[in-house]
């Protein structure tokens, strides 16, 4: 196989971790836990990757490091990011976790470059020795040069193994058109839209209605931004499947400590919700064979 545009730029660490260099930024993986509802007890069932940026050994915020990437660049560094957070996913993540990875649609403007995204992802996912189904690719909800080009590719996804979910449905530019045409198997819910909807009873009304809509078409949700015990409370009371938020963990660097407390019924905190009629956390069963060192070693 050719090497992985992503792969050329990452830096192996003596405690397995690795990290990215993109001109003057060092990048790394941080991972936040989504949580589950089920026995009346939260448990963890995913982690999404996060990218966070460095500076001359100072953190900047994602925004601004994404600023400074030209759009001609701007396909390489998503393949960056992406390969980032499955190599650190494979080396610190328990094995059965489910990984969220983001993708932009905007880079999608013709078929080669979703193939070339494919194979990529192909080549990492052998490297990191991450089983295709413990993938969650997450299609955010601004729109593609070609939505054809898109559509075509999440199908290519969908048939080697990965699943597929929209991110930040209700923000601005949400459609349901795109859910029906991407038939996801996550709709991740934009936080800022999710507090202005449990703000009032009609709201929130509206909330589990839609919940419940997905929920009939077999499409799992996810409520993202929980910062407040009142919206945890809310959000089972909706019949979400899984949530996420600063109330229940904050993410954390590569490595993470998420893998040291073992992944089996790993409960975080009782949760006195009607948690039976959710539908049981993301498994996927774990890769067998050894990772692969790949990349240049540090010194960690």
């Amino acid at each position: 196989m050719s090497r992985s545009i992503g792969l050329a730029h990452i830096i192996r660490h003596d405690d397995g971790t690795a990290s990215g260099v993109w001109g003057l930024y060092a990048l790394k993986s941080a991972f936040q836990p989504i949580f589950a509802f089920g026995d009346n007890k939260l448990e963890m069932a995913a982690f999404e990757g996060l990218i966070r940026p460095f500076r001359d050994g100072e953190p900047q915020s994602p925004q601004s490091f994404f600023s400074t990437c030209p759009a001609a660049d701007r396909l390489h560094v998503e393949t960056l990011t992406r390969t980032l957070h499955l190599l650190n996913a494979g080396a610190c993540l328990p094995p059965e976790a489910a990984i969220f990875i983001n993708f932009d649609p905007s880079v999608f403007v013709d078929r080669a470059i979703a193939d070339r995204a494919l194979r990529d992802m192909r080549l990492v996912l052998h490297e990191a020795d991450i089983d295709p189904r413990r993938v969650v690719c997450e299609v955010t909800e601004q729109r593609s040069a070609s939505e054809e080009t898109l559509f075509q590719f999440v199908e290519t996804l969908r048939a080697n193994g990965l699943r597929i979910a929209v991110d930040d449905y209700g923000a601005e530019d949400s459609d349901i058109n795109r859910i029906n045409d991407l038939k996801p198997d996550i709709v991740k819910f934009d936080a800022q839209w999710l507090t202005r909807l449990m703000d009032s009873g009609p709201g929130f009304a509206l909330l589990a209605t839609m919940v419940r809509a997905f929920e009939e078409q077999g499409i799992r949700t996810v409520f993202e931004g929980i910062e407040e015990s009142w919206q945890l409370d809310l959000a089972d009371k909706s019949g979400a499947s899984m949530v996420q938020g600063y109330a229940l963990a904050r993410p954390e660097l590569a490595p993470t400590r998420f893998g040291d407390t073992g992944w089996a019924g790993a409960e975080t905190q009782p949760h006195d919700g009607a948690g039976d009629q959710h539908s049981p956390p993301l498994a996927a069963p774990a890769g067998g064979r050894r990772a692969r060192p790949f990349g240049r070693r540090v010194g960690s």
